[in-house]
């Protein structure tokens, strides 16, 4: 949908990432402001309703902005972090590392849906940042998929590939984002990064996210093409334009 939303159909279960839905504009964050460049490419109701939403953290607007949190506070189910279940409430659910919750199917079958961490910034600067999560999803049958949430953390993506790896699918918020909180510090992977996880994952094919339509993201698709093309996974990266729906 552009940003950090993304909709997931996963043997007829329906989930949504991070909701932002608001325009273009200025989105302060006490002292500083986030600059969004371009809406997203469906509205709420043209997605209509979804199983659950995967909500990496709630605290920054390029992940959970004021149409993103109407939407969430109508949805049935949101998996989250604790500090985002102690501000929202309603239906938000706290979804610690190594935590399952099942979602039933369709097929009478169920999706696991497990809480992995994320590290939003450099070492030792989560007080700064805040808590953000990541998710696994898996089931019998189906496809493994991995949703990093914004993470900066190779260290953080190896740990993950160990203890359930390797993965059919990675979500990677990319993108190198950096604000003056941290300097020149990434707060998500950068290119070079994405294309490295992408290889600890073993990720067959990867779909980044959250690299574009933010002011802070300094890098985009072309970098991405190019950092998956030097290392030698170019055949596994999906970008999807806005609005585009593909078959993984």
């Amino acid at each position: 949908m552009g940003g950090p939303t993304a909709l997931l159909e996963i043997a007829g279960v329906r989930l949504l990432t991070d909701p932002t839905f608001d325009p273009p504009g200025d989105y302060p964050i006490g002292e500083r402001k986030l600059v969004k460049t371009a809406g997203a490419a469906l509205t709420p109701e043209e997605i209509g309703p979804v199983d659950a939403v995967l909500l990496s953290h709630d605290h920054h607007p390029d992940n959970l902005d004021r149409a993103g949190r109407a939407y969430t506070a109508e949805a049935p189910l949101v998996l989250s972090t604790a500090a985002a279940r102690e501000r929202l409430g309603g239906t938000v659910r706290a979804l610690a590392d190594g935590e399952q919750f099942t979602l039933p199917r369709p097929d009478g079958g169920t999706l696991t849906v497990t809480g992995v961490p994320a590290q939003h910034g450099p070492d030792g600067t989560e007080h700064l940042v805040g808590e953000v999560t990541g998710f696994v999803l898996s089931g019998a049958g189906l496809p493994t998929v991995y949703i990093s949430g914004d993470n900066a953390s190779l260290d953080v993506v190896r740990a993950i590939a160990e203890r359930f790896g390797p993965f059919d699918v990675a979500l990677l918020f990319a993108g190198g984002a950096q604000t003056p909180l941290l300097g020149d510090a990434y707060l998500t992977l950068p290119s070079d990064r994405a294309a490295e996880a992408a290889g600890l994952l073993g990720a067959r094919q990867v779909v980044p996210l959250h690299f574009e339509h933010w002011g802070h993201f300094t890098q985009g698709s072309d970098s991405l093409v190019e950092a998956f093309r030097r290392a030698g996974r170019e055949d596994r990266l999906r970008l999807l334009k806005p609005g585009e729906q593909i078959a993984l």
